[in-house]
Protein backbone atom coordinates (compact mmCIF):
# COMPACT_ATOMS: atom_id res chain seq x y z
CA UNK A 1 0.00 0.00 0.00
CA UNK A 2 1.91 3.38 -1.20
CA UNK A 3 0.42 6.80 -2.16
CA UNK A 4 1.55 9.05 -4.06
CA UNK A 5 4.03 11.88 -3.30
CA UNK A 6 2.46 15.18 -2.59
CA UNK A 7 5.25 17.09 -5.07
CA UNK A 8 8.15 16.19 -6.94
CA UNK A 9 10.36 18.58 -4.91
CA UNK A 10 13.29 17.11 -3.59
CA UNK A 11 13.84 17.22 0.14
CA UNK A 12 16.67 14.98 0.85
CA UNK A 13 19.42 15.36 -1.66
CA UNK A 14 22.75 13.21 -1.70
CA UNK A 15 25.54 13.31 -4.95
CA UNK A 16 28.12 11.44 -4.91
CA UNK A 17 28.25 10.93 -0.99
CA UNK A 18 31.24 9.24 -0.03
CA UNK A 19 33.02 8.64 3.80
CA UNK A 20 36.67 7.27 4.07
CA UNK A 21 38.23 6.26 7.17
CA UNK A 22 42.22 5.95 6.37
CA UNK A 23 41.72 2.89 3.76
CA UNK A 24 38.28 1.81 4.28
CA UNK A 25 35.78 3.82 2.11
CA UNK A 26 32.33 3.34 4.78
CA UNK A 27 30.65 4.88 1.50
CA UNK A 28 30.80 5.50 -2.14
CA UNK A 29 29.28 7.80 -4.35
CA UNK A 30 25.82 7.61 -2.72
CA UNK A 31 23.48 9.82 -5.00
CA UNK A 32 19.91 9.73 -3.89
CA UNK A 33 16.66 11.98 -3.55
CA UNK A 34 13.72 11.90 -1.89
CA UNK A 35 10.50 14.31 -2.45
CA UNK A 36 8.08 15.53 -0.06
CA UNK A 37 5.91 13.06 1.29
CA UNK A 38 7.84 9.88 0.33
CA UNK A 39 8.78 7.46 1.99
CA UNK A 40 12.08 5.44 1.36
CA UNK A 41 13.22 2.05 2.44
CA UNK A 42 16.58 2.22 2.92
CA UNK A 43 17.96 -1.39 2.79
CA UNK A 44 21.83 -2.59 3.33
CA UNK A 45 22.97 -5.41 5.98
CA UNK A 46 25.47 -4.55 8.81
CA UNK A 47 28.11 -2.82 7.58
CA UNK A 48 26.20 -1.82 4.53
CA UNK A 49 26.97 2.42 4.90
CA UNK A 50 23.63 2.67 6.63
CA UNK A 51 24.45 4.55 9.82
CA UNK A 52 27.50 6.44 7.88
CA UNK A 53 24.79 7.84 5.50
CA UNK A 54 22.51 8.96 8.38
CA UNK A 55 24.99 10.07 10.33
CA UNK A 56 25.92 13.22 8.03
CA UNK A 57 22.58 13.47 6.74
CA UNK A 58 21.46 14.42 11.04
CA UNK A 59 25.26 16.08 11.17
CA UNK A 60 26.65 14.13 13.24
CA UNK A 61 29.53 13.23 10.52
CA UNK A 62 31.64 15.26 7.64
CA UNK A 63 31.77 13.33 4.63
CA UNK A 64 34.99 12.93 3.02
CA UNK A 65 33.73 14.64 -0.42
CA UNK A 66 29.88 14.97 -2.19
CA UNK A 67 27.36 16.44 -0.48
CA UNK A 68 24.42 16.29 1.53
CA UNK A 69 21.45 18.72 1.52
CA UNK A 70 17.84 18.45 3.19
CA UNK A 71 15.14 21.04 2.66
CA UNK A 72 17.88 23.01 0.67
CA UNK A 73 20.26 23.08 3.75
CA UNK A 74 23.54 21.95 3.60
CA UNK A 75 23.79 19.01 6.15
CA UNK A 76 27.79 20.01 7.51
CA UNK A 77 27.49 23.68 6.70
CA UNK A 78 23.87 24.27 8.13
CA UNK A 79 23.83 21.38 11.22
CA UNK A 80 22.30 23.71 13.24
CA UNK A 81 18.91 23.79 10.67
CA UNK A 82 19.68 20.22 9.97
CA UNK A 83 18.61 19.59 13.96
CA UNK A 84 15.53 21.34 13.17
CA UNK A 85 14.91 20.11 10.13
CA UNK A 86 15.25 16.33 10.69
CA UNK A 87 13.94 14.04 13.55
CA UNK A 88 15.83 10.62 14.10
CA UNK A 89 14.45 7.66 15.81
CA UNK A 90 17.39 5.34 16.31
CA UNK A 91 16.72 1.63 17.00
CA UNK A 92 17.74 1.87 21.11
CA UNK A 93 14.53 3.87 22.60
CA UNK A 94 16.52 5.58 25.28
CA UNK A 95 14.22 5.20 28.16
CA UNK A 96 14.43 6.88 31.99
CA UNK A 97 13.62 5.29 34.86
CA UNK A 98 10.76 6.36 37.09
CA UNK A 99 9.77 8.81 34.05
CA UNK A 100 6.31 9.04 32.88
CA UNK A 101 5.55 9.87 28.96
CA UNK A 102 4.33 13.29 29.19
CA UNK A 103 7.59 14.29 31.44
CA UNK A 104 9.68 12.33 28.93
CA UNK A 105 8.13 14.72 25.74
CA UNK A 106 8.44 17.26 27.96
CA UNK A 107 12.23 17.28 28.82
CA UNK A 108 13.21 16.32 25.26
CA UNK A 109 10.52 19.55 24.18
CA UNK A 110 12.65 21.64 26.52
CA UNK A 111 15.90 20.40 25.13
CA UNK A 112 14.51 21.92 21.48
CA UNK A 113 14.01 25.04 23.31
CA UNK A 114 10.38 24.51 22.66
CA UNK A 115 8.32 27.23 25.38
CA UNK A 116 6.49 25.77 28.59
CA UNK A 117 3.07 26.45 26.68
CA UNK A 118 3.00 25.36 23.41
CA UNK A 119 5.61 22.69 24.86
CA UNK A 120 2.35 21.22 26.46
CA UNK A 121 0.03 21.29 23.24
CA UNK A 122 2.72 20.08 21.39
CA UNK A 123 2.69 16.79 23.86
CA UNK A 124 -1.01 15.99 23.13
CA UNK A 125 -0.66 16.69 19.34
CA UNK A 126 2.29 14.09 19.25
CA UNK A 127 0.65 11.63 21.65
CA UNK A 128 -2.52 11.60 19.05
CA UNK A 129 -0.96 11.54 15.81
CA UNK A 130 1.42 8.09 17.51
CA UNK A 131 -2.16 6.68 18.65
CA UNK A 132 -0.83 7.10 22.28
CA UNK A 133 -2.67 9.63 24.12
CA UNK A 134 -3.96 6.95 26.80
CA UNK A 135 -0.05 6.40 27.48
CA UNK A 136 0.94 10.12 28.81
CA UNK A 137 0.69 9.24 32.52
CA UNK A 138 2.20 5.92 31.96
CA UNK A 139 5.27 4.87 33.17
CA UNK A 140 8.50 4.94 29.94
CA UNK A 141 9.88 1.73 31.59
CA UNK A 142 6.96 -0.23 32.02
CA UNK A 143 5.93 -0.19 28.43
CA UNK A 144 5.79 -2.99 26.07
CA UNK A 145 8.24 -2.73 23.25
CA UNK A 146 5.19 -1.50 20.82
CA UNK A 147 4.51 1.50 22.88
CA UNK A 148 7.58 2.04 23.41
CA UNK A 149 8.14 2.69 19.92
CA UNK A 150 4.41 4.74 20.21
CA UNK A 151 6.15 7.47 22.28
CA UNK A 152 9.66 7.13 20.47
CA UNK A 153 7.65 8.54 17.36
CA UNK A 154 5.83 11.34 19.84
CA UNK A 155 9.03 12.00 20.92
CA UNK A 156 10.58 12.28 17.31
CA UNK A 157 8.12 14.63 16.08
CA UNK A 158 8.25 17.05 19.23
CA UNK A 159 10.14 19.63 17.18
CA UNK A 160 7.92 19.43 14.33
CA UNK A 161 10.62 18.19 11.54
CA UNK A 162 10.14 18.11 7.97
CA UNK A 163 12.09 14.88 7.97
CA UNK A 164 12.03 11.44 9.72
CA UNK A 165 14.60 9.15 9.84
CA UNK A 166 13.60 6.00 11.20
CA UNK A 167 16.04 3.33 12.38
CA UNK A 168 14.42 -0.35 12.82
CA UNK A 169 10.97 0.91 13.99
CA UNK A 170 9.17 -2.63 13.49
CA UNK A 171 12.23 -4.42 15.32
CA UNK A 172 10.48 -6.42 17.87
CA UNK A 173 6.97 -5.98 17.02
CA UNK A 174 4.52 -8.50 17.26
CA UNK A 175 2.29 -8.86 13.99
CA UNK A 176 -0.24 -6.41 14.89
CA UNK A 177 2.34 -3.88 16.09
CA UNK A 178 3.27 -4.12 13.14
CA UNK A 179 0.38 -3.69 11.06
CA UNK A 180 -0.37 -0.36 13.62
CA UNK A 181 3.33 0.72 12.66
CA UNK A 182 2.74 0.58 8.75
CA UNK A 183 -0.24 2.53 9.53
CA UNK A 184 1.52 5.07 11.27
CA UNK A 185 4.17 5.45 8.60
CA UNK A 186 1.78 6.18 5.71
CA UNK A 187 -0.29 8.66 8.21
CA UNK A 188 3.09 10.58 8.66
CA UNK A 189 3.46 10.85 4.64
CA UNK A 190 -0.10 11.66 4.21
CA UNK A 191 0.78 14.64 6.34
CA UNK A 192 3.89 15.80 4.43
CA UNK A 193 6.88 14.39 6.00
CA UNK A 194 9.24 12.73 4.19
CA UNK A 195 10.53 9.68 5.89
CA UNK A 196 13.81 7.64 5.54
CA UNK A 197 13.07 3.64 6.88
CA UNK A 198 15.91 1.36 7.43
CA UNK A 199 14.38 -2.10 8.23
CA UNK A 200 15.51 -6.08 7.84
CA UNK A 201 11.68 -6.71 8.00
CA UNK A 202 11.63 -6.39 4.24
CA UNK A 203 8.17 -7.58 3.56
CA UNK A 204 7.04 -4.60 5.53
CA UNK A 205 8.97 -2.04 3.73
CA UNK A 206 7.55 -3.41 0.25
CA UNK A 207 4.08 -2.58 1.30
CA UNK A 208 4.65 1.22 2.54
CA UNK A 209 7.60 2.68 0.65
CA UNK A 210 7.49 4.43 -2.63
CA UNK A 211 10.94 4.29 -3.27
CA UNK A 212 13.79 1.83 -1.83
CA UNK A 213 17.44 2.10 -1.75
CA UNK A 214 19.94 -0.95 -1.58
CA UNK A 215 23.34 -0.62 -0.42
CA UNK A 216 25.89 -2.97 0.34
CA UNK A 217 30.03 -2.30 1.29
CA UNK A 218 29.31 1.14 0.62
CA UNK A 219 27.59 1.21 -2.73
CA UNK A 220 24.10 2.19 -4.14
CA UNK A 221 23.39 -1.11 -6.27
CA UNK A 222 19.64 -0.03 -6.76
CA UNK A 223 17.45 2.76 -6.46
CA UNK A 224 13.76 3.47 -7.86
CA UNK A 225 9.94 1.89 -6.71
CA UNK A 226 9.81 -1.86 -5.76
CA UNK A 227 8.06 -2.41 -9.17
CA UNK A 228 11.16 -0.94 -10.92
CA UNK A 229 13.37 -2.73 -8.96
CA UNK A 230 11.90 -5.79 -9.80
CA UNK A 231 11.50 -5.49 -13.57
CA UNK A 232 15.11 -3.83 -13.81
CA UNK A 233 16.81 -7.18 -12.05
CA UNK A 234 17.75 -9.78 -14.16
CA UNK A 235 16.28 -12.81 -11.37
CA UNK A 236 16.69 -16.14 -11.69
CA UNK A 237 12.80 -16.93 -11.74
CA UNK A 238 11.03 -19.90 -9.11
CA UNK A 239 8.74 -22.02 -11.07
CA UNK A 240 6.00 -24.67 -9.99
CA UNK A 241 4.40 -27.59 -11.63
CA UNK A 242 1.72 -28.45 -9.19
CA UNK A 243 0.34 -31.89 -10.53
CA UNK A 244 -3.45 -33.66 -9.87
CA UNK A 245 -1.38 -36.91 -8.84
CA UNK A 246 1.19 -36.27 -5.76
CA UNK A 247 2.41 -39.76 -6.37
CA UNK A 248 3.89 -39.02 -9.70
CA UNK A 249 5.54 -36.14 -8.36
CA UNK A 250 8.99 -37.97 -8.62
CA UNK A 251 8.82 -39.01 -12.03
CA UNK A 252 7.51 -35.50 -13.47
CA UNK A 253 10.97 -34.21 -11.37
CA UNK A 254 12.52 -36.36 -13.48
CA UNK A 255 11.52 -35.41 -16.72
CA UNK A 256 12.11 -31.67 -15.48
CA UNK A 257 15.23 -32.56 -14.59
CA UNK A 258 16.21 -34.12 -18.04
CA UNK A 259 14.50 -31.70 -19.80
CA UNK A 260 16.54 -28.81 -18.21
CA UNK A 261 19.66 -30.39 -18.63
CA UNK A 262 18.98 -31.24 -22.36
CA UNK A 263 18.35 -27.02 -23.09
CA UNK A 264 20.28 -25.27 -20.26
CA UNK A 265 22.66 -27.94 -18.75
CA UNK A 266 20.70 -27.54 -15.49
CA UNK A 267 19.37 -29.87 -13.09
CA UNK A 268 17.47 -27.31 -10.19
CA UNK A 269 14.02 -29.49 -10.39
CA UNK A 270 13.24 -30.87 -6.80
CA UNK A 271 9.96 -32.40 -5.32
CA UNK A 272 7.65 -31.38 -2.68
CA UNK A 273 5.73 -34.80 -1.74
CA UNK A 274 3.39 -32.98 0.83
CA UNK A 275 1.91 -30.68 -2.04
CA UNK A 276 2.69 -32.48 -4.88
CA UNK A 277 4.89 -29.89 -6.57
CA UNK A 278 7.68 -29.49 -8.62
CA UNK A 279 10.01 -26.66 -8.00
CA UNK A 280 12.92 -25.43 -10.00
CA UNK A 281 15.25 -21.98 -10.42
CA UNK A 282 15.94 -21.14 -14.04
CA UNK A 283 16.36 -18.16 -16.31
CA UNK A 284 14.54 -18.74 -19.36
CA UNK A 285 11.71 -16.83 -20.66
CA UNK A 286 7.81 -18.22 -20.42
CA UNK A 287 8.04 -18.72 -24.50
CA UNK A 288 11.04 -20.91 -23.43
CA UNK A 289 9.52 -22.68 -20.81
CA UNK A 290 6.34 -23.33 -22.40
CA UNK A 291 8.21 -27.11 -24.54
CA UNK A 292 8.28 -28.01 -20.62
CA UNK A 293 5.01 -28.18 -19.89
CA UNK A 294 3.94 -29.86 -23.65
CA UNK A 295 6.83 -32.10 -22.90
CA UNK A 296 5.36 -32.97 -19.21
CA UNK A 297 2.18 -33.57 -20.59
CA UNK A 298 3.14 -36.01 -23.18
CA UNK A 299 4.53 -37.86 -20.65
CA UNK A 300 1.73 -38.66 -18.90
CA UNK A 301 1.83 -35.88 -16.17
CA UNK A 302 -1.58 -34.24 -15.75
CA UNK A 303 -0.74 -30.80 -14.52
CA UNK A 304 -3.33 -28.49 -13.08
CA UNK A 305 -0.87 -25.72 -12.49
CA UNK A 306 2.24 -24.46 -14.24
CA UNK A 307 3.26 -21.09 -12.66
CA UNK A 308 6.26 -18.45 -11.78
CA UNK A 309 6.57 -17.88 -7.92
CA UNK A 310 5.95 -14.19 -6.97
CA UNK A 311 9.33 -12.72 -5.90
CA UNK A 312 9.68 -10.19 -3.19
CA UNK A 313 11.63 -7.45 -1.85
CA UNK A 314 14.08 -9.76 -0.11
CA UNK A 315 14.44 -11.83 -3.33
CA UNK A 316 15.32 -8.69 -5.35
CA UNK A 317 18.03 -7.65 -2.25
CA UNK A 318 19.54 -11.02 -2.24
CA UNK A 319 19.96 -10.48 -5.97
CA UNK A 320 21.38 -7.04 -5.87
CA UNK A 321 23.93 -8.14 -2.80
CA UNK A 322 25.02 -11.09 -4.63
CA UNK A 323 25.57 -9.03 -7.97
CA UNK A 324 27.32 -6.43 -5.57
CA UNK A 325 29.62 -9.13 -4.59
CA UNK A 326 30.47 -10.50 -7.74
CA UNK A 327 31.35 -7.27 -9.17
CA UNK A 328 33.33 -6.54 -5.78
CA UNK A 329 35.31 -9.55 -6.51
CA UNK A 330 35.96 -8.87 -10.11
CA UNK A 331 37.57 -5.80 -9.51
CA UNK A 332 40.16 -7.45 -7.08
CA UNK A 333 40.83 -10.36 -9.56
CA UNK A 334 41.59 -7.36 -12.29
Amino acid sequence: MTKPSLSDEPVVQTHELTKRYDEFTALDSLSIQVSRGQILGFIGPNGAGKTTTIRILVGLARPTSGSARIAGADCVTEARKIKRLVGYMPDDFGKYNNMRVGEYLDFFGAAYGIGRRPRMKRIDEVLEIAGATYMKDLFVDALSRGMQQRVAIARTLMHDPEVLILDEPANGLDPQARIDMRIMLLRLAEMGKTLIVTSHILPELARVCDIVAMITKGKLRAFGTVDEIMRDIKQRRTMEVQLVNAEKVDQATSVTNRWLESTSGETTAEAAHAEGIVRFSTSKTDAELAPLLAHLIEQGQVVSQFREVPTDLEDAFLSVAGQGNDADAAKVEA
